[in-house]
C-alpha cells in the first residue's frame, strides 16, 4: 500500500512538473515575443532619434557655415579697407620721407657745392697767379730771345767799349728785373769808395751786398778768333785775352769787394755765352785765378741760376719772418678742417641712417603687400593648435555652457 501511494505521489509530482514545464515554455515563448517587440520598438525609436539628430546637425552645420561665410566676408571687407588705408598711409609716409630725404640731400648738396665752389675759387685764384707768373716768365724769355735774335754779331754790335758796356748793362738789368723784386737790387749803385757798380744785389745776412759788373774785354777775343790771323797772332791774342781777363778780375776785386760793406765776393757778368764758354773750356787757370780773388764769372744762363737761388733765399727769409702768421693761419685752417671733417662724418651717418630706415620701410611695406595678396587669394595659414574657433552656446541667463 505505501508503495502505491509513493508511486501515485511520484506520478502526481511528475504531472505537476510536466504542467509546470509546459507553462514555463509558454511563458518563455511569450517573453521572447515581448523581447522581440521591445527590440523592434527600441530600434524604431533609435532610428527616429538618429534621423532627428542628423537633421538637427545638418541644420546646425548650415547655420554655422552661413555664419562663418558672413564673418569671412566681413573679415575680407575689413582687411581690404585696412589694406587700402595702410597703402594710402604708407604711400603718404613714403612721400613725406622721400621729400624729407630729398630736402636734406639738397641741403647737403648745397653745402658741399658751396665748399667745393670755395675750394675751386681758391684753386682758380692760385692757378691764375701761377699763370700770371708763367706769363711773366714767358714774356721775359721772349724778350731775351728777341734781344738775342736782334744781335746779328758781336763784332757789329760791340764794336767799341761803350756799346759793349751798354749791351751788358741792358741784358743784366733785364735778367735781374725779371727774377728779383725791386727792393732786392739796385742798378748803378754807388759804394762808399766812390765806385759805381752796374748792379748791387741786396741779399740777407750773412751774404749782404753783392756787386755785379757787366763789362768784359773783347778786343783780343776777336783777334784770337779772326780767321785772317795766323797761328802766331792767334797765340799772342790768346795770351793777351787771358791777361785782359785777369786784369778785369783784379779791378772787380779791388773796386767792388769792401770789408763791412759788401759781400766777400763779387760777380763778373759776361753777356756772351761764347766768351764764357771760351774762358771755361780753354782758360781754366783764369777761372781758378778769379775764384782765388773771390770773383765769380757768370754768363746769362748761369746768372739766371744765381738769381733764382737768390730769389729762393729772399723768399725763405720772408717766409721765416712771417712764419708765426703762417702757423696761426695753418692752425685755424686745421681747426676748420677738423670741424668740416666731423660735420661731414655726421652728415654721412645721417645719410646712411636715412638710407637704412628707407630700406627697412620698403621691406616692411613689401611684407605687408605680400600679406594682403595672400589674404585676397584666401591663402590664410591655418591657426595654431589651441587657437581654432569654438562654437559656444549660451543659455538664456547669458552664461556659457
Amino acid at each position: 500500500m505505501p508503495d502505491v501511494l509513493f508511486v501515485i505521489l511520484a506520478l502526481a509530482v511528475l504531472a505537476a512538473l510536466v504542467v509546470l514545464i509546459v507553462r514555463l515554455a509558454g511563458q518563455t515563448a511569450a517573453v521572447r515575443g515581448l523581447e522581440d517587440q521591445v527590440a523592434r520598438a527600441l530600434e524604431e525609436k533609435h532610428r527616429a532619434m538618429l534621423t532627428d539628430l542628423h537633421g538637427g546637425l545638418a541644420q546646425q552645420s548650415d547655420r554655422l557655415a552661413a555664419r562663418l561665410s558672413d564673418e569671412l566676408n566681413q573679415t575680407r571687407d575689413s582687411l581690404h579697407r585696412l589694406q587700402l588705408s595702410l597703402a594710402a598711409s604708407l604711400g603718404e609716409t613714403t612721400d613725406k620721407l622721400n621729400a624729407r630725404i630729398d630736402q636734406r640731400l639738397e641741403q647737403i648738396s648745397g653745402k658741399v657745392n658751396e665748399r667745393l665752389d670755395e675750394g675751386f675759387k681758391k684753386t682758380n685764384e692760385t692757378f691764375v697767379n701761377v699763370m700770371q707768373r708763367l706769363a711773366t716768365i714767358d714774356e721775359a724769355q721772349k724778350k731775351i730771345e728777341t734781344l738775342t735774335g736782334s744781335v746779328v754779331s758781336l763784332q757789329d754790335l760791340l764794336g767799341d767799349k761803350r756799346s759793349r758796356g751798354a749791351f751788358g748793362e741792358v741784358q743784366l738789368e733785364a735778367l735781374v728785373r725779371n727774377v728779383l723784386p725791386n727792393q732786392a737790387f739796385e742798378m748803378q749803385y754807388t759804394l762808399s769808395n766812390g765806385m759805381r757798380v752796374d748792379c748791387a744785389l741786396r741779399l740777407p745776412p750773412p751774404t749782404g751786398l753783392v756787386c755785379v759788373d757787366s763789362k768784359f774785354p773783347l778786343e783780343n777775343y776777336k783777334l784770337m778768333l779772326d780767321p785772317k790771323a795766323n797761328a802766331a797772332d792767334r797765340a799772342i791774342a790768346q795770351k793777351a785775352f787771358r791777361l785782359d781777363v785777369r786784369k778785369h778780375v783784379d779791378a772787380i776785386a779791388s773796386k767792388y769787394i769792401i770789408d763791412n760793406e759788401t759781400s766777400d765776393g763779387a760777380v763778373m757778368f759776361v753777356p756772351a755765352e761764347a766768351v764764357f764758354a771760351e774762358i771755361h773750356a780753354y782758360h781754366s787757370e783764369v777761372v781758378d785765378y778769379a775764384i782765388g780773388k773771390r770773383v765769380w764769372i757768370v754768363s746769362p744762363t748761369t746768372l739766371m741760376a744765381v738769381l733764382n737761388t737768390a730769389r729762393a733765399v729772399l723768399k725763405d727769409v720772408e717766409t721765416r719772418k712771417q712764419i708765426h702768421v703762417i702757423k696761426e693761419a695753418l692752425a685755424r685752417l686745421a681747426m676748420e678742417f677738423g670741424r668740416f671733417d666731423d660735420r661731414l662724418k655726421k652728415l654721412a651717418d645721417h645719410i646712411r641712417q636715412a638710407h637704412e630706415d628707407a630700406e627697412r620701410i620698403q621691406i616692411t611695406g613689401g611684407k605687408i603687400a605680400q600679406q594682403f595678396q595672400r589674404i585676397e587669394a584666401a591663402e590664410l595659414e591655418p591657426p595654431p593648435e589651441g587657437a581654432r574657433l569654438k562654437v559656444v552656446e549660451r543659455r538664456d541667463d547669458g552664461n556659457a555652457k
